[in-house]
């Protein structure tokens, strides 16, 4: 079973920026996709970034050209660069995992989930 475990999120000002990480376990790493979502208070979980097996990349619109999603397979953890934060960032950023490979933006895709961390930006 896959666990995931969130790192990084915290408190900074517009401009600002974080990176999460996202360690996992199991020795399977490199064969999931690997996804970042969001979740603001009141709202639906939405997409952020995912990360094929084959290393290409994907972004929800608001953060294309800020955000940054790589991963390390021998570390087994995940990455979200955040640069250029804004107050609607403001969010639980959670990691997620998908065995299907062609898995991207939907949360159906995916079947192990991180707790989530904070990030609150302010203005």
């Amino acid at each position: 079973q896959v666990q995931l475990v969130e790192s990084g999120g915290g408190l900074v000002q517009a401009g600002d920026s974080l990176r999460l990480s996202c360690a996992a376990s199991g020795r399977t790493f490199s064969s999931y996709v690997m996804g970042w979502f969001r979740q603001a208070p009141g709202k639906d979980r939405e997409f952020v970034a995912a990360i094929s097996r084959s290393g290409t990349t994907y972004y929800t619109d608001s953060v294309k050209g800020r955000f940054t999603i790589s991963r390390d397979n021998a570390e087994n953890t995940v990455y979200l660069q955040m640069n250029s934060l804004k107050p609607e960032d403001t969010a639980v950023y959670y990691c997620a995992a998908a065995r299907d490979p062609y898995g991207r933006s939907q949360e159906r895709e995916y079947e192990y989930w991180g707790q989530g961390t904070q990030v609150t930006v302010s203005s």
